[in-house]
């Protein structure tokens, strides 16, 4: 089975991320010189999918913040401290998509409610449809990837260092990157 873009109908129905192969990471740009990236292992979500309408499908993503990973021990201690995302009060990262459009052949733009430290904003995300087939276990995946952009500040994180140079220490602006594996429900 292979979904091509023109034909997504056998795409209908219930869908859940598998986290094992699904990647919700960030970048950032740190000092002024470098961007850091960093990745959330702990991810769910359930997709229902519209194949004869792909505008109607929606999705439903939660994010364990205590499953924050850079590969850097004191780098992920301060992203989970109150300074960053406070994980002891605000243990999860929500998106509850509210409609979608289409912007090409397989690519579309999913508009939804993303809630980080309790603070609800709206935002688009691109995501484009990377295509589906049976596992050698009788799964059938379908795979997305997408990216957004938004502001720190706007979800209420405003820690920063002002650098002696001039800048600051972590950008308000981060890029968030989508690597979705999706399982059909039987």
């Amino acid at each position: 089975m292979s979904a091509a873009a023109s034909d997504l109908t056998e795409l209908t129905g219930t869908w859940t991320l598998d986290p094992a192969h699904t990647r919700i990471g960030f970048a950032a740009r740190h000092a002024m010189v470098t961007t850091v990236r960093g990745q959330f292992t702990g991810v769910q979500g359930t997709l229902e999918l519209d194949g004869a309408n792909p505008t109607a499908s929606s999705a439903s993503v939660t994010i364990d913040t205590t499953t924050f990973d850079s590969g850097v021990a004191d780098r992920d201690a301060h992203v989970k401290s109150p300074d960053l995302l406070d994980v002891a009060q605000f243990p999860t990262i929500t998106f509850t998509s509210t409609g979608a459009k289409a912007s090409g052949d397989d690519s579309y733009v999913l508009t939804g409610d993303l809630t980080i430290r309790g603070v609800t904003r709206p935002v688009e995300i691109a995501i484009t449809f990377e295509g589906s087939s049976k596992d050698p276990f009788g799964n059938v995946r379908a795979g997305f990837t997408g990216t957004t952009s938004i502001s720190r500040k706007d979800f209420g994180i405003s820690f920063n260092a002002v650098l002696e140079t001039g800048g600051v220490l972590i950008s308000d602006k981060v890029k968030i990157e989508l690597d979705v594996s999706a399982i059909k429900a039987a």
